[in-house]
């Protein structure tokens, strides 16, 4: 594979007799009129020190300094200095327009980014390996790196060259360390995926294990949950949300009760280690009521030791990775295991609501319901399918504000066209917060608060009463109650072009007439040449000569020159206004006080109209940060429309109806249909998909008796696995605030949901398919409880017949009896069906199936009662297996059938004696045995390939005359 050349030029190899004083010239170079950034605090900060756990970033304090008697230059020594405060994460080395890495850093990044290694000077005699990557790109490497699971610290200048230069000519610009890169801490929209979260998770733990939480937050949009959790249920935890890193202190990795769990986790999460102190509850809570500046956190809620200790490590971590500064968070909230539904990483992966079990999005639940056209509508839906609500009051809200919109076309496409497409204002705050933003972050401030003007417009304007979720979000979009955002909207406007560099450092984003200072330098840099015409005009005038020209070169810059024979006038002026400068032989040359001055403002003009237009960058962000709330507010309220809006589109092109959710057991659908089914069927232009009822409610759903058990027989060819899955998902989708695809749905709340549907096994932690199982089912009969909804399908198949019967079985009384749950327990132990003459809740239900001339016909609806027989051999000539397998099948069928399934086995099994050529036995052998043996010597005796067309029809019709004599 070619590797790529892209490589500064201070990445070609450098001749090895360049001295010390070459290089550091060549490093100044790089340095040369660079913007410098912000201040690095990493020697400032009081997490650091201690900071030196197993892959994390690692600061050591008592550096050595280091010099050119090292054996190095000073630009190397000032990078190894930087590099140990750097540890494990590779370091980002600015120099020009490059980010150089060096060492052993270099050589990983070249792998990783297969771009060219090169070498810059030595040291202790070793050539020194080296590779760069463009900083107006860097960030097409650093996802590449973090996607790796590398960790990047970004190392810029930070003093200006000319002070560098004051110090000496050998004197290297001042670096430091800006920013810690990490999975968790991503900001830049090339880095993060629009359509959902990426979560920063702290788990923290105390009392030996026993107290235990976790805390996460979205760096790029301030969003910060906290929640108790243990050990058992952490995985469920981080599954409600897409984690990308999780810190835990060193102390949790060797308690007894987390140790094998973390261990676990690593196989597919990255872990950062944080020394104990990060966690310490007491510092936590001075981080919190400094960072939020209140006295004390009880406006928050009422939150527990752990949790604090969380937030605290989450803060810490933040501070230490951004260099003391953090993005505009929001208000901890406490996430309560009784406001949403628990759904385990099993079901989830099982019911495929984000992702499929392949790992993409298109397949998925989330993918088949999506209709929202903005990105953080699209991360609200995400996060409100993983998290289903279990009160029914603030599920109804969510009906309600999709109802508002299913009976208001006009309102509903006018808003998604405003929506469609605005800019993503969380995101353009946090990264103004965080100092990494740019003109066009503040452009989709502007943008982002003129849609949601419009979107309160258009809502005022509609016929259909509003739902109090819909009436709360169209408060916030203008913030009427805080004084609005007509002022900022109206600077923001003023001051900025409209299609902006993305970097402030670029210059050129502040409109004309916005700033009477930069107009004015901006028209000496831009109109110079005019000026200069104007000046040199009026020079002509004033001399009385008219060959009089303004000139300028790189030694005198702008001055004025004639013809030898013309200078009199100028010499002899009477006011000295003309100040001679040089004569030559043909030639002479002038000045003035005035062009003097002139060439002064338009040599510093350029600098001056970029260091204008970065002030005013400061002051347009500092005014937008002072209202980070409201509009964090105003962009949440923007999100909640989206999601509202498309979940109403989907209902009328989908023909979905509103579920009517309540605290009762009921669960009675009414021609039910599975979304991701049906929209593939339609896509492919395949029959319609077959709705189907479930009800679950027992006589009386309004007790705690528990609802029943539906035991469903029958192949999963007619759509078993799909019922199954059907009834789970629409669960979470009425549950999640959607309407659901079904002609009627009334469900109680359900607390959980279980789903075990589908074989597969974990050879990684050393389980088998069965093992696998055993331990989901284990999980099921030991948490469900009488609101929770269960969908198990063919337990105990990964073993013997007896084995599997006998759990199946008990599987079956243990949910009737212990669990009571909602259950959908599908199997082919045709046995079980007989446990409704003693199970009062088990009602037995089966796939419909109808026989048509040998053939079998999957009608794919369920219909009371246990299914007849099995149809697995008929399934498997579907599969295609070959004929005489199938023959052979059924033949054993048959004989087990008669013999109630205790039929000897033969010596040698009777199917590859058969393949081998050996005869049956009498007892596996039909009773045209001779007849079948006249026709395949017959058939042996005929050689396809020296028949004419006549000779293999006469052939066919003697085998036919001989078959039909038998």
């Amino acid at each position: 594979m070619s590797k790529s050349t892209h490589t500064s030029k201070s990445s070609a190899t450098v001749d090895q007799s360049r001295d010390d004083v070459a290089i550091a010239a060549n490093d100044k170079c790089h340095d040369k009129g660079k913007e410098p950034p912000a201040s690095s605090a990493v020697a400032n900060n009081p997490f650091v020190k201690t900071n030196e756990p197993i892959g994390s970033m690692t600061t050591k304090r008592s550096i050595k300094k280091r010099s050119s008697s090292d054996g190095m230059t000073p630009m190397m020594a000032q990078y190894m200095t930087i590099k140990e405060e750097a540890g494990d994460a590779l370091l980002f080395y600015r120099m020009g327009d490059f980010y150089e890495l060096f060492f052993e850093d270099a050589v990983q990044a070249s792998r990783a980014l297969d771009i060219t290694l090169t070498k810059r000077g030595k040291h202790k005699g070793d050539d020194i390996p080296m590779c760069g990557v463009p900083f107006h790109s860097y960030d097409v490497y650093l996802a590449k790196l973090i996607k790796a699971g590398f960790k990047v610290a970004i190392c810029e200048q930070t003093e200006d060259p000319a002070e560098a230069k004051k110090r000496g000519s050998k004197s290297v610009v001042a670096r430091g360390i800006v920013r810690f890169v990490t999975p968790g801490t991503l900001t830049e929209d090339a880095l993060l995926d629009a359509s959902s979260n990426n979560f920063l998770g702290a788990l923290a733990t105390m009392r030996g294990g026993s107290e235990a939480a976790l805390a996460h937050v979205d760096v790029s949009t301030g969003d910060l949950f906290v929640r108790t959790t243990t050990a058992d249920r952490l995985n469920a935890d981080l599954a409600s949300g897409p984690f990308s890193e999780l810190i835990i202190s060193e102390t949790t990795v060797v308690e007894e009760k987390w140790s094998s769990v973390i261990n676990e986790l690593s196989n597919r999460l990255l872990l950062t280690q944080q020394p104990a102190p990060f966690f310490d509850r007491r510092n936590a809570e001075q981080r919190l009521k400094e960072y939020f500046d209140v006295a004390a956190l009880d406006a928050f809620g009422s939150f527990s030791r752990v949790e604090i200790a969380a937030i605290g490590a989450l803060l810490a971590y933040v501070s230490l990775t951004q260099i003391d500064r953090t993005p505009p968070l929001r208000a901890p909230r406490r996430l309560s295991d009784r406001e949403a539904m628990s759904i385990d990483e099993a079901t989830r992966a099982s019911l495929e609501i984000t992702t499929t079990q392949g790992g993409g999005r298109r397949g998925s639940l989330l993918h088949a319901v999506d209709r929202t056209v903005s990105g953080p509508g699209a991360r609200l839906l995400a996060s409100r399918l993983t998290a289903p609500l279990t009160h029914p009051a603030a599920v109804a809200r969510r009906h309600g504000a999709v109802e508002s919109f299913v009976h208001d076309d006009r309102a509903r496409l006018e808003i998604r066209e405003l929506i469609d497409g605005s800019p993503d204002m969380a995101r353009s705050l946090s990264r103004l917060a965080l100092g990494r933003g740019g003109p066009r972050d503040l452009v989709a401030i502007r943008e982002g608060l003129i849609t949601a003007r419009e979107v309160a417009r258009c809502l005022s304007h509609s016929q259909t009463p509003t739902s109090e979720e819909i009436e709360a979000a169209d408060n916030a979009l203008e913030a009427r109650a805080q004084g609005g955002f007509s002022v900022l909207i109206r600077t923001l406007s003023e001051a900025l072009k409209d299609n902006p560099p993305m970097l402030a450092r670029e210059g050129n984003f502040i409109a004309k007439g916005f700033d009477a200072a930069l107009d004015d330098v901006r028209v000496l840099r831009d109109d110079a040449r005019r000026i200069i015409v104007g000046l040199e005009a009026n020079y002509r005038q004033r001399a009385g000569v008219k060959t009089l020209k303004i000139k300028n070169n790189n030694v005198l810059g702008y001055f004025i020159e004639t013809t030898a024979g013309q200078a009199d006038p100028l010499m002899n002026d009477a006011d000295d206004f003309f100040i001679h400068r040089q004569t030559l032989a043909s030639a002479v040359r002038f000045t003035t006080s005035e062009l003097i001055d002139l060439d002064t403002k338009i040599s510093r003009a350029a600098d001056e109209a970029l260091g204008r237009e970065l002030l005013l960058f400061k002051q347009l962000t500092d005014e937008i940060i002072e209202q980070a709330r409201k509009i964090t507010a105003a962009a949440d309220a923007i999100a909640v429309i989206d999601v509202a809006a498309a979940s109403a589109t989907l209902a009328v092109e989908e023909f979905y109806v509103r579920p009517k959710v309540d605290d009762s057991l009921t669960f009675e659908i009414v021609a039910g249909r599975h979304p991701v089914v049906e929209q593939a069927l339609k896509k492919a232009g395949e029959a319609e998909f077959c709705p189907n009822d479930c009800c679950l409610s027992a006589d009386d759903a309004d007790t705690d008796e528990g609802g029943l058990i539906w035991l469903m027989t029958g192949p999963n060819m007619a759509g078993k696995s799909t019922f199954l899955r059907q009834n789970a998902v629409i669960t979470i989708l009425a549950q999640a605030g959607l309407y659901v695809p079904a002609a009627s749905a009334h469900i109680g709340v359900a607390d959980r949901i279980f789903s075990r549907v589908g074989a597969s096994d974990d050879l990684a932690r050393g389980r088998s398919t069965f093992m696998v199982e055993m331990v989901e089912t284990a999980a099921i009969l030991n948490q469900a409880g009488p609101r929770a909804i269960v969908i198990l399908d063919e337990i105990g198949r990964g073993t013997s017949t007896y084995d599997g019967l006998a759990i199946a079985w008990s599987a079956v009384e243990h949910l009737h009896n212990v669990n009571r749950a909602r259950t959908l327990f599908a199997t082919h132990y045709h046995e079980l069906t007989s446990l409704s003459e003693t199970l009062s809740r088990l009602e037995n239900v089966s796939m419909k199936v109808r026989e048509w001339k040998d053939e079998v016909i999957f009608l794919h609806e369920v219909v009371s009662g246990p299914a007849d027989r099995s149809y697995g051999v008929a399934v498997a000539r579907l599969a295609g297996l070959p004929k005489k397998a199938i023959s052979r099948a059924k033949t054993i069928l048959k004989d087990l059938e008669a013999s109630g399934g205790r039929a000897a086995v033969a010596p040698e099994l009777p199917l590859f004696a058969q393949f081998s050529g050996h005869e049956q036995s009498d007892s596996s052998s039909d009773d045209n045995s001779e007849g079948v043996d006249a026709l395949r010597d017959a058939l042996d005796k005929i050689n396809p390939d020296d028949l004419t067309p006549r000779a293999a029809l006469e052939a066919l019709y003697a085998l036919k005359e001989a078959h039909q004599s038998e």
